[in-house]
């Protein structure tokens, strides 16, 4: 069911999201917290959309601020609940004039009572995340820095303004290819890693994330190269004393694991959907130490 609102305000949403619920025959409600989603960049219905796939794991009231490109000085927001919403309720705000200034203000009185918050920007990573409006109340704070035509920069940018419970879906993307390298290192004799070869899509900030991470961990030597013609990350090698630990996925959907003194294994490594990866980060209300310190050598690394 989908309700629209034209200008009004937040205690009218208010009123509304408790009439669809009685009319839907809801009378207790299972959120288990709210996601604040910063649509300013972005496509609003391919944000939703990700949501609500993601929602189904980690049911939520799902705010979306989406400010009107033109208009007078009002809020316009619609309701979207039951079928319409996945596991959760949408509330899509569209601010215009000066309300789109305010929007932590629109925000607040639509926040769940005593759940967490995490707040998400599909598109555009904000300056300081931490210190926006949004960001202030939130415990997680979830971006994607997938697309940024200067995926250095904006990464040097992000250690510059890290606070803890930020993070990265470019991060999240290799959360597999971390844990396959870290079990397959703990099989062979002398785990000294003296290089790290990566190899896959020009300009991948999740390659530039993963150097920096087997840098910190391992202290090795890192060398990566890059082809516009794949997409996402195509390879990795560690070269160590007991021979080369290898993980190859050239189709984007199964990859090759090769190991010292064993035959190789075919592994189903598919590249992840959005709506996985929020989902992931959507499981973990902690801070991510490790993506910290990635980030922090990663901009070390550009001095």
């Amino acid at each position: 069911m989908i309700i629209t609102l034209p200008k009004t305000t937040v205690s009218e949403i208010n009123k509304a999201l408790v009439n669809a619920r009685k009319e839907g025959g809801v009378v207790s409600l299972s959120r288990v917290m709210t996601l604040v989603i910063d649509a300013t960049d972005a496509d609003p219905e391919d944000a939703i959309e990700t949501a609500n796939v993601a929602s189904r794991e980690h049911p939520c009231r799902i705010i979306v601020v989406a400010p009107a490109e033109q208009g007078d000085d009002c809020l316009d927001a619609e309701l979207r609940v039951g079928g319409d919403a996945g596991a959760s309720e949408v509330v899509v705000l569209r601010p215009s004039g000066e309300q789109t200034a305010h929007s932590d203000t629109l925000v607040t009185p639509l926040l769940l009572p005593d759940a967490p918050i995490v707040a998400w920007w599909p598109a555009g990573v904000p300056v300081n995340a931490a210190g926006t409006g949004i960001g202030t109340m939130a415990v997680r704070r979830i971006v994607d820095s997938k697309g940024d035509p200067e995926p250095g920069a904006v990464l040097a940018r992000m250690a510059a303004d890290y606070a803890p419970g930020d993070t990265d879906l470019a991060w999240t993307r290799v959360t597999r290819w971390r844990a396959l390298l870290a079990a397959a290192l703990e099989q062979v004799e002398d785990r000294r890693v003296t290089r790290a070869r990566l190899h896959g899509d020009t300009g991948s900030p999740s390659i530039l994330l993963l150097g920096a991470w087997l840098q910190n961990t391992l202290g090795c030597e890192i060398e990566d190269s890059y082809d516009d013609s794949v997409r996402g990350l195509q390879s990795i090698t560690l070269e160590t004393p007991s021979g080369e630990i290898g993980i190859f996925r050239p189709d984007g959907h199964n990859a090759t694991l090769t190991q010292p003194g064993q035959p190789d294994h075919t592994i189903a490594l598919p590249a992840r959907s959005l709506g996985d990866c929020l989902a992931e980060e959507l499981r973990r209300l902690d801070d991510d130490p490790v993506y910290g310190e990635a980030l922090e050598r990663y901009a070390a690394s550009r001095d």
